[in-house]
């Protein structure tokens, strides 16, 4: 699947037998730069795609629970859009095996939209025949019988990922162990086994942003041979977390006071996945909270509670 041209609308409609994956579907997609709206009346489709492109791709979830919904309306759409030359739609059918659903809807324990005062089987085979005709039309079929919903979120990665060229998601944060691990990291690595630049009088007030720190820390002995290998690991980890289905990954990198060396070791591995094609976005935890300079050649006094 290739990039729409600048200028045009691209959707991705989803649609499919409840049960089957639609909202894990949707939402991978929106973790991969898409809007998304699910349970989008067929009406309001063509009123979406009106007026200037759209700044990034759509996926819209399309539901037989709607009452605007026929399966002759959707394909309806889906050809319309595609016959015009500054819109272009793909219809992704998600299937699954009715006993596969059954199994589903019994282990939620909810009941099926098509038959509320029946058995789920009676509206799985209700919906299954009415989606018959855009199951054959559907551009893209993915069969979720045996997929866990990290397979189709891996799946999704592989069909929709380069329409908008994003990946996963890579945060890094340098922080200080005095006030604890960041929220939610993934994986966190100690720095204070470096260098500290504390001790040193015309360095304390500077950060691991400026050159001196960071000529300073780089002159420790074990700090080429731990960049490398923090690296390393992470270019190891990464192809793996997202073939798992994960959209994000935030690794931090911890000193006793988070001013000096996990802030240039943030930089310096940050530089090194940049240099792999990764997006990385980084965050300077005591750096910001203390409102010290994020750009470097900045000195501010130091409170010499809180040594790098």
């Amino acid at each position: 699947m290739t990039p729409s041209p600048p200028g045009s609308h691209r959707v991705v409609l989803v649609t499919g037998p409840s049960g089957a994956g639609r909202a894990t579907a949707i939402n991978a997609l929106e973790d991969l730069g898409y809007e998304a709206i699910d349970n989008m009346p067929l009406s309001l489709i063509p009123r979406l795609m009106e007026g200037p492109a759209l700044a990034r791709p759509v996926a819209l979830g399309i539901d037989v629970r709607n009452r605007e919904f026929s399966a002759g309306g959707l394909l309806d759409l889906h050809a319309q859009m595609n016959a015009n030359i500054d819109r272009s739609s793909s219809l992704l059918y998600l299937d699954c095996a009715p006993e596969v659903l059954a199994r589903r809807y019994s282990e939620t324990r909810r009941r099926h939209p098509l038959a509320p005062d029946e058995t789920p089987t009676e509206g799985i085979a209700r919906e299954i025949a009415l989606l018959e005709g855009v199951r054959i039309g559907a551009d893209i079929l993915i069969d979720t019988t045996e997929l866990t919903p990290h397979d189709l979120r891996s799946e999704m990665q592989g069909w929709f990922g380069m329409e908008t060229g994003q990946r996963m998601a890579i945060s890094l944060h340098s922080f200080s162990y005095k006030r604890g691990l960041p929220q939610g990291l993934d994986m966190a690595l100690d720095c204070r086994f470096l260098r500290n630049p504390h001790w040193v009088p015309e360095l304390r007030g500077m950060t691991g942003l400026d050159a001196a720190v960071a000529e300073y820390v780089s002159d420790d002995d074990r700090f080429s041979g731990f960049i490398q290998k923090a690296i390393e690991l992470t270019l190891f980890l990464l192809p793996a977390y997202v073939a798992e289905g994960k959209a994000h990954f935030s690794l931090g990198f911890g000193c006793t006071g988070g001013q000096h060396r996990s802030v240039f070791v943030t930089e310096k591995v940050a530089s090194g996945l940049a240099a792999e094609g990764w997006q990385v976005s980084i965050k300077h935890r005591e750096l910001e909270r203390r409102r010290l300079p994020l750009t470097p050649g900045a000195r501010t006094p130091t409170d010499g509670k809180a040594p790098g």
